[in-house]
């Protein structure tokens, strides 16, 4: 984890916004942005791994994360982290492709996402979304 003032202001963020959600297997939904967060190699990065599921999972908004002091950078890069349920998935994927920050981002996030040791039952469903990520992966590494 890089620490930086503002890295450290996006932790508390995002322990706050994730502090009651758990995950498929009812572990705290705040160790999967921490550990995408672990893996990255700047602080606009970091910043955006703890925070990519803040505005979609939570009530917080974009606008509330700039009022709070995060880059434009940064605040660009959440955008098109933040899936909006109207958009189908590759369409969504494919604007992640356009920034280099949420494309790292989302190939980690992806990554853990598809680590199926991490769940307690492996069905059909965890079978089909295993194969859209890959495909997420493909489009995101190509």
């Amino acid at each position: 984890m890089i620490y930086t003032a503002l890295t450290k202001k996006a932790m508390k963020v995002c322990f706050e916004a994730h502090k009651d959600q758990l995950d498929k297997t009812g572990l705290p939904y705040v160790f999967h942005p921490f550990h995408l967060a672990e893996q990255m190699d700047d602080e606009i990065s970091t910043v955006c791994a703890l925070l990519h599921d803040v505005v979609e999972d939570t009530d917080t908004t974009l606008e509330d994360l700039g009022s709070m002091g995060f880059p434009k950078e940064a605040l660009e890069a959440l955008a098109l982290l933040t899936h909006a349920p109207e958009v189908p998935y590759m369409d969504y994927v494919r604007e992640i492709s356009r920034n280099p920050i949420a494309t790292k981002v989302k190939i980690a996030d992806l990554k853990h996402n598809s680590d199926i040791t991490r769940l307690d039952v492996i069905d059909e469903y965890a079978v089909k979304r295993n194969e859209k990520y890959s495909e997420a992966l493909r489009i995101l590494t190509t």
